[in-house]
């Protein structure tokens, strides 16, 4: 009875359109709790924790962390708030799953972490989320929260609405991600390489690397990324467009996946991209050392400097952009049908 319906949910004073007939397929029940005394919300499917809402202020940007198969597989990195032996610690601003950019009227929000000294913090941006508009238990459980994008001193450049959808069954999790975008002032999202949907992978998700590699970001902080010849990363990446492995950073694409072995399953991760978000189809900052970003605004770098993508918004403009991330677990990973699928039906959706 579900298939085929359209349900209508407000976001932001406007209405989004949600297609229920890929819900459908995911029919376990998703709950939320709230933490009583931490700025944490637990998202439950079918019983068991899928990951958490984190919005505390000691964090730089609000979170979602850490991620789990439906198996329990955690299949984000620990570090830095739950390191785990033998796991890189590299860019401690890739946390769980986020939602930043590098360039904000100047203001960097990517790489904001606790590693910047305090002598360097002025140049940075924070995402401090202010409240909690919607909590819904059900098949798809639902959040919205509302956040500020601020200076150092909290001057408020942007706000942000973000709605969370949130499904699974047996094998798949599912997250729908809404963020729509006003400004407060006049903004400019300069082209830049760091943004803006990001997910830091777990150890065994990484492509295997030997060498050293070292990364430098637009404020002249370094980065090594130690290669190794251990046995435990055993990803690949797979584009709609069939780049694979490290073939598939800075290119174009509707989907990006990320598969591997964890345990005796095979997993994989798959980001979504949506035809009416900006960019589209996005360019894919996806790193073998373990980061796993869409960034359709950052085209100079990807592009070679064929096209260039400065997004700007006038005071009281804004932006939407939507996102679905799939996580599979069991004998194989999600075949490029049930993508192509799942991207249609997203396209139709939001």
């Amino acid at each position: 009875m579900i298939k085929g319906m359209i349900r209508k949910a407000a976001l932001s004073g406007g209405m989004i359109l949600l297609s229920m007939a890929v819900f459908a397929q995911f029919d376990e029940p998703v709950k939320l709790v709230k933490a009583e005394n931490a700025n944490r919300i637990d998202v439950f499917i079918g019983n068991k924790l899928f990951t958490q809402f984190l919005y505390p202020d000691t964090l730089e940007k609000p979170v979602l962390y850490p991620l789990h198969a439906a198996n329990g597989e955690r299949v984000t990195r620990g570090f830095p708030l739950a390191p785990r032996p033998g796991e890189p610690t590299d860019h401690p601003h890739h946390l769980g799953l986020w939602f930043t950019y590098e360039s904000v009227n100047g203001l960097d929000f990517w790489n904001n972490s606790y590693a910047i000294p305090a002598g360097k913090k002025h140049l940075y941006g924070w995402i401090r989320t202010d409240r909690i508009e919607k909590i819904e238990n059900g098949q798809p459980g639902t959040l919205v929260y509302h956040a500020n994008w601020t200076n150092q001193q909290g001057k408020v450049l942007l706000e942000e609405t973000t709605r969370f959808e949130f499904s699974g069954n047996a094998n798949q999790r599912m997250i729908d991600r809404i963020t729509e975008l006003k400004a407060d002032t006049t903004v400019l999202f300069a082209d830049a390489k760091d943004g803006m949907l990001g997910i830091r992978l777990a150890h065994e998700l990484q492509i295997p690397a030997k060498e050293d590699q070292e990364f430098t970001d637009n404020k002249g902080n370094k980065t090594l990324v130690k290669g190794g010849t251990d046995q435990i990363a055993n990803g690949n990446y797979l584009t709609s467009e069939g780049k694979t492995g490290d073939a598939a950073w800075g290119t174009r694409a509707v989907w990006c996946k990320v598969f591997g072995k964890m345990g005796s399953d095979s997993v994989s991760i798959s980001i979504i991209d949506h035809p009416q978000n900006p960019g589209y189809p996005t360019y894919w900052h996806a790193r073998g050392y373990g980061l796993f970003a869409a960034n359709p605004l950052g085209q100079k770098i990807f592009s070679n400097g064929k096209t260039e993508m400065n997004l700007r918004l006038k005071k009281g403009q804004t932006v939407r952009f939507r996102y679905r991330i799939l996580i599979d677990e069991g004998l194989k990973s999600t075949t490029v049908a049930e993508l192509n699928r799942l991207a249609g039906d997203f396209a139709k959706s939001y």
